[in-house]
């Protein structure tokens, strides 16, 4: 059995989930005890369009905690108990009211057919087109750091003893001329440098304090962005449609992991420059991308002890996601390249075809589930696409917006597993009762249980899966499409309640 859990950055805030996907290894797991059952307590908090994440804030001088929840139209600081707004700070002049909100989502539960697909293609419009700063971080210093399209912002608090005091801009950096293209991914390294990058592949190490910077290309950006190989969507501003298309993972040993279209790299952070350069431990090696879309997941890390074998797994680009693990660090002498593996880095492929031959396509947008040697994948592919909506971002806004239809609803959770003993990878369980139309799985290690938002009966839900067997232990059906998670993860706060966000909100479940 591998470590359940990587190693915690001491830069980031003192909590649980500081960082989105959890820690800097973007695993989607803790070592909290999570629910075991269903219950009725339940917090709701309208806040605005895309609060998809809930970053936990180390204790202030009163000893309690704040959430900040950074969204399309604002930025919240929520009471970590209450979920009560403390703090707001607009981006836009402009901003949805609750009623809107309201009527939203009680359009997209009451309209049917292609009433239906038109309101929720005004929405995905008018709140998910040009989205930024999904990825954020908040650091030791209650400082909450996010790109925007071009330029880096720091927020934080006016009074840093007060926990109730205004949110003000504490910094911000704009992208120099020579670095291309819109900024996607946040984490940082062990020694505390921001690190960002763009959908044209280029990696920063930015000081937190924006005092200075190193940057590197990733092989093979410059010349797409020469020869404009950009979808037209990314070009318009949507997001995830770029030649980097996610969020990256950073290793405690300076690696830096992240996907473009169709080679996944390994870019190091010696402590003073960014290296391509093998010598130091950087590759670069190809992954199955038969749709020609690349990857939609961020990678994580897996396996972290001296005696275990560590890897970088994340979803390939196939019609039928396959789970790739890549060794991270050297290969094994002794390993021979896998047949039709595209690299002899590629340590295992686990298809997730759900176990349903007759599928020709599951496609999933989440970042792949880990903890110990288990990876899991869940099936975004509408259950039907009607004719008068194209596939690709058509079957995406079925999913995350009607997913909750029956003629839309997937089904699907698969989870493969590491053999150490036999070096292969091999078919955990799948179990094809439960859905998951757009959530990021969590898992608790403790409870030995995975968490995701589904669908029961055309209302949203919890679902909690056994993450050993893969059976069903509980749910609770939560309603409408307020409690959609549109994407976002649901985790675990450092009580071990179950915290997420939604269309337009936050919510909790004790």
């Amino acid at each position: 059995m591998a470590t359940t859990t990587g190693p915690s950055n001491p830069f980031l805030a003192d909590s649980r989930y500081a960082i989105g996907h959890g820690r800097c290894d973007q695993q989607d797991n803790s070592d909290l005890a999570g629910p075991t059952e269903p219950t009725d307590e339940l917090q709701y908090q309208w806040l605005g369009p895309a609060h998809f994440g809930s970053l936990i804030s180390g204790p202030y001088p009163d000893g309690k905690r704040v959430i900040w929840s950074n969204g399309g139209q604002n930025i919240h600081k929520l009471d970590y108990e209450t979920l009560n707004i403390l703090a707001s700070f607009d981006i836009v002049d402009e901003l949805v009211s609750t009623d809107e909100m309201r009527a939203a989502v009680t359009g997209l539960d009451q309209l049917e057919g292609d009433e239906a697909m038109a309101h929720a293609m005004n929405l995905a419009l008018s709140y998910m087109t040009g989205l930024e700063g999904v990825y954020a971080l908040l650091d030791h210093d209650h400082t909450l750091f996010l790109g925007r399209s071009d330029h880096i912002i720091a927020y934080g608090d006016q009074d840093p003893t007060d926990r109730h005091c205004d949110i003000v801009e504490k910094a911000r950096w704009n992208k120099p001329s020579e670095i291309t293209g819109r900024f996607v991914g946040c984490n940082i390294t062990f020694d505390g440098k921001l690190v960002i990058s763009t959908d044209h592949g280029w990696i920063i190490c930015l000081e937190r304090d924006f005092s200075s910077y190193e940057a590197i290309q990733l092989p093979g950006g410059a010349e797409h962005a020469a020869a404009h190989c950009f979808t037209k969507e990314a070009e318009m501003g949507h997001t995830g449609y770029g030649w980097v298309r996610t969020s990256m993972c950073v290793g405690d040993d300076g690696g830096i992991y992240t996907s473009s279209v169709d080679t996944h790299h390994k870019v190091i952070w010696t402590g003073e420059r960014l290296s391509l350069d093998p010598a130091d431990g950087a590759w670069s090696a190809p992954y199955h991308n038969g749709t020609g879309n690349g990857s939609g997941t961020t990678p994580s890390l897996m396996g972290f002890g001296p005696d275990e074998d560590h890897f970088v797994v994340f979803g390939d680009g196939d019609e039928i996601v396959g789970i790739t693990f890549m060794w991270r660090d050297e290969i094994p002498d002794d390993w021979t390249q896998l047949p039709g593996a595209p690299s002899r880095r590629v340590a295992g492929i686990g298809t997730a075809n759900m176990d349903r031959p007759e599928l020709t396509q599951v496609l999933t947008e989440q970042s792949i589930t880990v903890s110990g040697y288990g990876a899991m994948t869940v099936n975004n592919e509408p259950a039907s696409i009607p004719d008068s909506l194209p596939g690709g971002r058509g079957a995406r806004l079925l999913a995350f917006y009607l997913g909750h239809k029956p003629e839309f609803t997937p089904y699907g959770l698969h989870k493969y597993e590491w053999d150490p003993v036999a070096r292969r990878v091999e078919q955990a369980w799948v179990n094809n009762d439960v859905s998951s139309p757009n959530s990021v799985p969590f898992v608790s290690n403790a409870a030995d249980l995975v968490y995701t938002c589904g669908v029961r009966g055309g209302q949203w839900s919890i679902e909690a899966v056994d993450w050993s067997t893969g059976e069903e232990r509980f749910h609770v059906v939560l309603g409408g499409s307020q409690f959609n998670t549109l994407g976002a993860g649901v985790t675990l706060d450092d009580d071990g309640r179950l915290l997420f966000g939604t269309i337009f909100g936050k919510v909790r479940i004790s």
